[in-house]
């Protein structure tokens, strides 16, 4: 019994029987705002995504992979932290200036994988703040605390959403500005120099490029390239670059010894620019970026590892962002200590073509609270097999009554749910929660809440007990 478990042991933590062990490069593409419907791989017709398509070809795609956050701060600090952003003390977002988000002491996928000899490297969209509240960042010298100081080595990208001109490390890079529709070049540049740098040793990339966010700023190269106008375009310039990185790969001979994850930070967005053309980013789903309704949350998430992932495969089992520490710690032999990544679960036997299941409790802020940087009410939502509880009325953004151009509504976009007119209104005796079953009803068209208030209870007194044990894993 103890030779089969070693044997076991071995397969699903990378080492080989001999003992000798295997250190994957790992390379996690994390997009900006690309939807669950933005790759031709998902099903868009409207946009060809050939290089982005590969991982998925030669590996393995997930359809219920979700971020821990409706928009992308939160996010990204529990893609590194492996904690949902609900758990911290103060509201997850930070605008250009503001302190540093993540922990001081907090372990993050770097510091991990920096612990396990990795070199690790952060190229592009940064959002989690530098310095401390007590310091005001001073831009003309040392940007720190900051992405080195929680685990990197190496840093290159902009502060928050393109805004001022590039970081590299700790200090602005007084000869390099910001232009959008270079953006993308850049960042590629820097990661595949990155890569270049590091072949001869075990690296994780970290690569966070700009697309898809808004403005939509496609190079002139991709103009007219697509059938969804400038948003499809600045899909196919996002494409390119992953295309090119994993020929970076064949070229350096890494491609075997890599693990590339590609995935996004949040739902996409319907835009006025992408709208008409009939291209639909969040399809089959209702909501978008923002919202706790699935199409703000479920992203596309494919991975590859030749001789590890099989090929061409896919899996409707259930993942969340916040998995990546524990997986990379699984992948690494690493233990995580019970005291960092509360809300991570590993997921490499369900990278690996093996059964897997987890809870999974997914939390959104409504766009109020966010945008306008102060604490309001907030959208909860707790998902177990195939039922999720919604804690609140509407989808937190979509729903507002506000318009946030250049975003259309739920209402706009021909959006359909059981609480609400057809001009977007919400029913005055529409329940005071939602509930829905997935299964019957992935695109959340129908509030169940009131035909099984056992399963409402069941939610409910699981969602109190993760908020309150302050954790998901045990």
């Amino acid at each position: 019994m103890k030779r089969i478990f070693a044997i076991w042991l071995a397969l699903f933590c990378g080492q080989s029987l001999a003992g000798a062990f295997v250190k994957p490069n790992i390379v996690l593409i994390l997009a900006d705002d690309l939807g669950y419907n933005d790759l031709s791989c998902q099903g868009a017709t409207k946009l060809k995504t050939p290089g982005i398509d590969r991982i998925a070809k030669e590996g393995i795609r997930l359809t219920d992979a979700h971020t821990p956050a409706g928009v992308c701060c939160p996010t990204r600090y529990g893609v590194l932290t492996g904690r949902y952003p609900c758990r911290r003390s103060q509201v997850c977002w930070a605008s250009p200036g503001a302190a540093l988000l993540i922990e001081e002491g907090r372990m993050t996928t770097a510091s991990l994988l920096k612990r396990a000899g990795y070199t690790t490297g952060i190229v592009g969209k940064w959002h989690l703040g530098f310095g401390t509240p007590k310091q005001r960042v001073d831009w003309k010298g040392e940007l720190k605390p900051g992405p080195l100081e929680v685990g990197f080595d190496y840093f290159f990208g902009d502060v928050s959403n393109r805004w001022g001109p590039y970081v590299e490390d700790h200090r602005i890079t007084p000869t390099l500005t910001m232009k959008n529709d270079e953006n993308a070049r850049v960042l590629h540049e820097k990661a595949i120099a990155f890569i270049e740098r590091n072949k001869d040793k075990p690296f994780y990339l970290h690569y966070v490029p700009n697309n898809i966010h808004t403005p939509l700023t496609p190079n002139a190269k991709f103009a007219g390239t697509s059938q969804a106008g400038k948003y499809g375009d600045f899909v196919h310039e996002l494409d390119w670059s992953v295309g090119e990185l994993l020929a970076t790969l064949d070229r350096l001979k890494l491609t075997d010894n890599t693990l590339v994850i590609f995935t996004s930070d949040n739902g996409g967005v319907y835009e006025r620019e992408g709208f008409p053309t009939g291209h639909r980013p969040c399809a089959p789903f209702n909501g978008q970026k923002g919202d706790a309704w699935e199409g703000g949350n479920r992203v596309p998430f494919l991975a590859r590892w030749p001789g590890h992932i099989p090929v061409g495969t896919k899996s409707e089992q259930l993942l969340c962002l916040t998995d990546m520490l524990a997986t990379f710690a699984a992948l690494t032999g690493q233990t995580l200590p019970a005291d960092v990544g509360e809300d991570s679960f590993d997921a490499l036997p369900l990278l690996l073509g093996k059964n897997g299941s987890r809870t999974n409790l997914i939390v959104q802020a409504r766009s109020s609270s966010l945008f306008r940087h102060r604490k309001q009410e907030d959208i909860w939502a707790v998902r177990e097999g195939n039922w999720k509880l919604v804690m609140g009325q509407g989808s937190g953004y979509s729903t507002e009554k506000t318009e946030r151009a250049p975003y259309l509504k739920f209402s706009q976009v021909g959006m359909v749910n059981s609480d609400y007119t057809p001009d977007g209104k919400l029913k005055p005796d529409a329940p005071p929660m939602q509930l829905y079953d997935l299964a019957a009803d992935p695109g959340e068209t129908k509030n169940v809440y009131r035909e099984h208030p056992e399963i409402v209870a069941t939610l409910t007194k699981l969602f109190e007990q993760l908020r309150d044990a302050k954790r998901s894993r045990l």
